[in-house]
């Protein structure tokens, strides 16, 4: 059965790769300035965003009775409120880009708005990625180690 760390750690590419794809696509869209790439960073954007609410929600369920009493708790505390600001910021630079694309107001300054808007998200989307490394990888959080104390039966 697959436990909730197991579909964090599943989920959480998405959003990280969507939001970088997208970024990258938004740059493309002010060097070249063709239509394609600012279409597809807005599309990268909303489901980049929507991927981050579902891997911030998927590493709450993770995360519930994880410390144990094996000092994770700051850790965790510290990749969680991360995890929450790359979730409003993806959130707000997907709303805000939505709202400019979809009303009759589009104000020269609005494209380089979301642009630094999304800038910001992709910060915390590294920040968040490299304490969520720092738990596995530093705390060994969500590893099971399962040393088998009797050698297989096909070696010798």
């Amino acid at each position: 059965m697959i436990s909730a760390t197991h579909l964090h750690a599943m989920i959480v590419h998405f959003p990280i790769a969507l939001l970088f794809a997208g970024f990258l696509s938004d740059l493309l869209s002010l060097t070249t300035k063709k239509p394609f790439f600012k279409t597809a960073a807005l599309y990268l954007l909303v489901l980049g965003a929507l991927g981050a609410v579902v891997a911030y929600l998927t590493g709450n369920a993770a995360g519930e009775g994880m410390d144990d009493g094996t000092g994770l708790g700051k850790a965790m505390e510290i990749h969680e409120d991360a995890a929450l600001l790359t979730l409003v910021l993806s959130l707000a630079a997907a709303a805000f880009r939505v709202a400019i694309e979809m009303t009759s107001f589009k104000p020269k300054w609005g494209h380089a708005v979301s642009v630094a808007l999304f800038a910001l998200a992709i910060a915390s989307v590294a920040r968040t990625g490299y304490y969520g490394g720092e738990l596995v990888f530093k705390h060994g959080a969500g590893v099971q180690l399962e040393i088998s104390l009797t050698p297989d039966a096909g070696q010798e």
